[in-house]
């Protein structure tokens, strides 16, 4: 008798291309420019690791035994600190935050961990990071686009998780207070999870005001059925430590942690420390913020110059740029020139005449757009 096809392969044909293969050959072309490559496609910090964070690194490297799934108490408290100093979140549940190997992999993994499968809804923004799709699909769940709860309709009682993206990646739009505490209100009369991404919350240009899911402004104090995503890559430079965290509810904290502890997945002892350090330690990223409102300030004059308008882009790493166009032709006309971008179309069709321009490169990289572009 036939084995019988594993459910878990029947997901995986679900999922869509990786996107990023088909930017290979533009990348080619841009790599053979006789000034090299300009590469603003992909967010990858190239400043270096603050030495704050890599002496705690190096201090906490002996580390014989396993760590703890949940996360030291010192890190918790850390990161309900950070949320109350720089993020207006007073009183945050220590036991309410769960470091995590990197943002990507928890949303990608947390329909799985809330136990969301077949029947399941899971929105997101129409513009967005292909994750938050595949995360659904990985689930066996459907993945919804939609950015208002209209567009939901009566599907809404299929509704097991609700994603909000602010700073947008890759549109850097800021969702404000009203409309996330009717994202929350809406939400929790389905009895739905939301779960937000600010992992540009530091970086906001033409902001003030950054809210998180879990400001009191917006989730009337109780943090039930909440999880704020977040993480250090950007603002610390630490993508290549995936140093990590989710926050909000303690039950649903505690039911992503016991899954996380019987699948083994925690974060390094000496990271944990290295991000407890991260956290509390406000200059660093004071100082990195100021290299990248300089580079955002000579890109985005490149641009505008070369005849592209810049949408929305009020915090974040990333330039939304368009020149009326269809995305592939951007990205060829820009290939041609040794620059390589992120065409829009990868973040949904909504993005078909964007393309995504990093500020991820340094100094000299952005000074050669300017040229190329001017």
């Amino acid at each position: 008798m036939a084995a019988p096809t594993p459910s878990a392969g029947a997901a995986r044909t679900a999922l869509p291309d990786f996107p990023w293969d088909r930017l290979a050959p533009y990348g080619d072309r841009a790599r053979a420019h006789p000034g090299g490559i300009v590469d603003l496609s992909i967010g990858t910090p190239v400043d270096p690791t603050p030495a704050v964070v890599r002496d705690a690194l190096v201090a906490a490297s002996d580390a014989p035994g396993y760590p703890q799934t949940y996360g030291t108490p010192a890190l918790r408290e850390a990161v309900a600190g950070w949320f109350a100093r720089r993020r207006g979140v007073p009183g945050l549940d220590p036991d309410g935050v769960l470091p995590t190997i990197g943002s990507k992999e928890l949303v990608a993994w947390l329909p799985t961990l809330l136990g969301l499968g077949p029947g399941d809804l899971v929105v997101h923004p129409e513009v967005a990071y292909p994750s938050y799709d595949v995360g659904a699909r990985l689930a066996g769940a459907a993945p919804l686009p939609a950015d208002g709860t209209a567009q939901v309709g009566p599907a809404a009682s299929r509704v097991g998780l609700v994603w909000v993206n602010s700073p947008s990646n890759p549109t850097g739009r800021v969702l404000g207070v009203e409309h996330l505490a009717k994202v929350v209100a809406w939400a929790r009369s389905i009895g739905a999870v939301v779960a937000s991404d600010e992992c540009y919350a530091e970086l906001g240009w033409d902001v003030e005001d950054v809210p998180s899911i879990l400001d009191p402004r917006v989730c009337g104090g109780s943090h039930d059925g909440l999880l704020a995503v977040y993480s250090t890559s950007k603002q610390s430079n630490l993508a290549g430590y995936r140093a990590a965290f989710a926050a909000g509810d303690p039950v649903l904290v505690r039911r992503l942690l016991e899954v996380r502890k019987h699948a083994g997945m925690m974060m390094p002892w000496p990271v944990q420390e290295a991000l407890r350090v991260a956290v509390g330690d406000d200059a660093h990223v004071a100082e990195q913020k100021e290299r990248y409102r300089a580079r955002r300030e000579v890109a985005r004059a490149a641009l505008l110059g070369a005849g592209f308008t810049i949408d929305h882009s009020e915090a974040g790493l990333y330039l939304w740029a368009t020149r009326g166009e269809p995305c592939w032709d951007t990205v060829d006309r820009l290939a041609a020139r040794g620059v390589l971008v992120a065409p829009g179309a990868f973040y949904g069709a909504a993005g078909a005449e964007h393309v995504r321009v990093a500020l991820t490169a340094t100094d000299e990289r952005i000074a050669a757009l300017a040229d190329r572009l001017a």
